[in-house]
């Protein structure tokens, strides 16, 4: 498509869970509702659409060993494209890719900046490793550096006592995240277990990626404050593989994974039946393949969260919560375009028929 072309969507356009529209027009690159006068050189497409779907934890220039370089962190952001996913929070990485920003033909991206550990509690080559007294100033620089969002690790094994155990003390993750807010940055935490989130609930924190050690007793502590999670459930499913790959060394750890595993589905069912805000996130890029944001969305269905809601928490409601627009008058035109219904079977989100990044028809 030239520059002064414009899209003609037909079909079934899903702005909302309720709100749908026969037609749309991608102008200058964004959405419109009138029909413009004197278009010459329109494409159409058609079928159901949704605005480009949302991954909200993946990690773009990052693999099982740490940054990679430019050629393989294109390949990654591609493949999410292909996929549908037009929006990525990137929920920690080591690498620079500010330069995407610049390519029209790859996907948004919200960065959490580079993930902050205790020091040898989290993955080789992945994060700032520090301790508690260092914290607010850590927290201060990715704050500064990323896109609204700093990624703090909440809880990894302790390799002493065996098991997994909260990272941060309490007034250094309060004072941490209040210094975040103070600057205009949202937080979130890798956390697998229970023991960190009260802690980190009450500090303030703005959302819990995975939340696999959601108890009874702190859904409603989660509730009250508005605190979303991403439970990332294609991940979860490796818990299992990994629980028995530390089965010799850590009996403790491999047997608390396996107990996390086993109520992955109960505990996301729980939390999205007490009002606790639920979003689609993979977790690709570090052992996990990219493109897997249709599998996942599939994964909270399977928990129990009814389809509607869990097409909302990778399109309407994950834009909205991320502050990005979807598929309203003036938006920009990054829309993916399906054979049939999403909100009636989610499992159509896996074949999008056609990607539309920026008003342009991905090829």
């Amino acid at each position: 498509m030239s520059d002064g072309a414009v899209l003609h969507v037909k079909g079934r356009v899903l702005v909302g869970p309720e709100d749908v529209r026969d037609e749309l027009w991608v102008v200058g690159g964004r959405v419109s509702y009138d029909r413009p006068a004197g278009a010459r050189d329109v494409r159409t497409v058609e079928g159901w659409v949704l605005p480009g779907l949302v991954d909200a934890h993946c990690h773009v220039g990052l693999d099982a060993h740490g940054p990679v370089d430019a050629d393989t962190a294109e390949k990654q952001a591609l493949t999410d494209r292909e996929a549908g996913a037009l929006l990525l929070r990137d929920a920690g990485s080591p690498s620079d890719t500010r330069w995407i920003d610049d390519r029209a033909d790859l996907p948004k991206i919200i960065r959490a900046g580079r993930h902050i550990a205790r020091t040898r509690r989290y993955i080789r080559n992945y994060a700032w490793e520090i301790e508690p007294d260092d914290l607010v100033a850590y927290v201060a620089q990715e704050a500064r550096r990323g896109d609204g969002w700093v990624k703090l690790i909440g809880d990894w094994i302790d390799r002493d006592l065996g098991d997994l155990s909260a990272c941060w003390p309490r007034e250094a993750a309060r004072a941490a995240i209040a210094e975040a807010h103070r600057l205009g940055a949202r937080v979130t935490a890798h956390c697998f277990a229970t023991d960190s989130l009260r802690d980190l609930v009450e500090a303030g924190i703005d959302c819990v990626e995975h939340a696999t050690g959601l108890t009874d007793e702190l859904i409603p502590l989660f509730a009250e404050r508005g605190v979303a999670i991403v439970p990332t459930l294609v991940n979860i499913a490796t818990f299992p593989q990994l629980a028995a790959g530390g089965e010799s060394k850590f009996p403790r750890w491999s047997a608390h994974m396996r107990r996390l595993h086993e109520r992955r589905y109960d505990t996301v069912r729980a939390a999205y039946d007490a009002g606790i805000p639920v979003y689609v996130g993979t977790d690709a890029g570090g052992s996990l393949a990219h493109g897997l944001v249709a599998g996942e969305v599939a994964e909270l269905v399977t928990a129990g969260v009814p389809a509607v809601a869990a097409v909302s928490a990778t399109s309407w409601g994950a834009r909205a919560w991320l502050g990005r627009p979807g598929l309203e008058e003036g938006a920009p035109g990054d829309l993916v375009v399906y054979e049939g219904d999403p909100r009636a079977d989610v499992r159509v989100l896996a074949a999008p028929r056609r990607v539309v990044l920026d008003g342009r028809v991905v090829e």
